[in-house]
């Protein structure tokens, strides 16, 4: 079974650059290692992490940990998914 976990949070103003290479440093330092990670951003500073894990869904797994409350505007948002394989196929 494939999870994917998402982590979203949304950077204290001017402060996106920032978030971006923090989340960037704390997704290389996950261990162990997800088999496929991915960083995004959107507009009004917010920074997406998705991890894909080969794991079942309620196992234990290493997480992005919560910024320094001045880096972000608001509490992470963390979800679980189970990959049910391509859309459409």
């Amino acid at each position: 079974m494939t999870v994917a976990l998402m982590w979203e949070a949304r950077a204290a103003q001017g402060r996106g650059g920032e978030l971006l290479e923090w989340a960037g440093a704390r997704t290389a330092e996950l261990s162990p290692e997800p088999s496929r990670s991915e960083l995004l951003r959107a507009p009004q500073d917010r920074v997406l992490v998705l991890t894909w894990w080969e794991a079942g869904y309620d196992d234990r797994l290493p997480e992005l940990p919560e910024p320094d409350a001045g880096l972000i505007t608001r509490a992470v948002h963390r979800w679980r998914f189970e990959s049910l394989g391509p859309a459409g196929g």
